[in-house]
């Protein structure tokens, strides 16, 4: 799933406007008083500290994209705004990759990252494989390290439109929770893309959905919650630790459904 940042372009766009109008403003200053009428554009210079902070603080700290499609469903719907949060791992400094860790990403996150095969475009998914673990996807049954991820039909997921005719099952791990979207008719048979060199390497499939891979170290495999209809780490291969870039934690909101405001992950 492909989410947008077309708001931190804006915000460094204005930061870069008011941050020219407040150099000249100052220069200005010194080498002369205040204006009793003062130029339209010194305004920006007012501006700058707010709209510059609000720029670093989205970028290094938590931000808030929106959900374009429905490869993360139900956990996540089209239209939800996320709330990311970058100090679960560390906060990246801003028009940098880097980071300054405070944690590593933990089995069952769902993780904002850049896309490996483009790494301006971010996307969402569910880690499900951290370095060194052994997952095995068997006609949509998944088990990590010998220990199989439990399913059961999800009654307190409300159904949409969107998830007709699928399967909404409550899978469970090592204590932790989470509602996925299975299609009958598929049930988990989606392909490993073993021209992946990645994937060729660390992986073997043994029939048509039936596949066990050994995430290198270094890397995650991610998978989306809506598993018979994400491209995840089956299609592009394992994501690299360096390209991750937020925990997201809740739905702020989803202007067509309320109802999914501040909804944890």
């Amino acid at each position: 799933m492909q989410i947008g940042f077309s708001i931190n372009e804006t915000l460094c766009l204005f930061t870069l406007l008011t941050g020219t109008c407040w150099f000249f403003w100052r220069r200005r200053l010194r080498r002369r008083p205040a204006p009793v009428n003062r130029p339209f554009w010194a305004f920006g210079a007012d501006l700058f500290m707010v709209v510059s902070l609000m720029f670093v603080c989205r970028v290094a700290v938590a931000d808030w994209p929106k959900v374009p499609t429905g490869s993360m469903e139900p956990t996540l719907r089209v239209g939800d705004y996320l709330l990311v949060n970058h100090l679960a791992y560390g906060p990246r400094l801003p028009f940098t990759n880097t980071a300054i860790e405070f944690g590593r990403p933990e089995r069952g996150d769902v993780v904002v990252f850049r896309y490996p095969l483009k790494v301006s475009e971010f996307y969402v998914k569910r880690l499900v494989g951290l370095p060194g673990d052994v997952v095995r996807f068997e006609n949509g049954a998944v088990s990590v390290n010998g220990e199989p991820f439990d399913t059961a039909p999800d009654e307190t997921v409300t159904a949409k439109v969107e998830d007709r005719g699928q399967w909404l099952l409550r899978e469970s791990s090592q204590g932790s929770h989470r509602a996925i979207k299975v299609n009958p008719l598929l049930q988990g048979r989606m392909p490993l893309d073993l021209n992946q060199p990645d994937l060729a390497k660390h992986c073997r499939s043994e029939q048509r959905g039936q596949w066990e891979c050994t995430v290198p170290a270094g890397e995650y495999l991610m998978l989306g919650d809506n598993r018979d209809n994400s491209a995840d780490s089956r299609v592009w291969g394992f994501l690299p630790h360096g390209q991750v870039y937020g925990k997201a934690v809740r739905v702020l909101f989803n202007f067509s459904d309320l109802s999914r405001s501040w909804t944890a992950l």
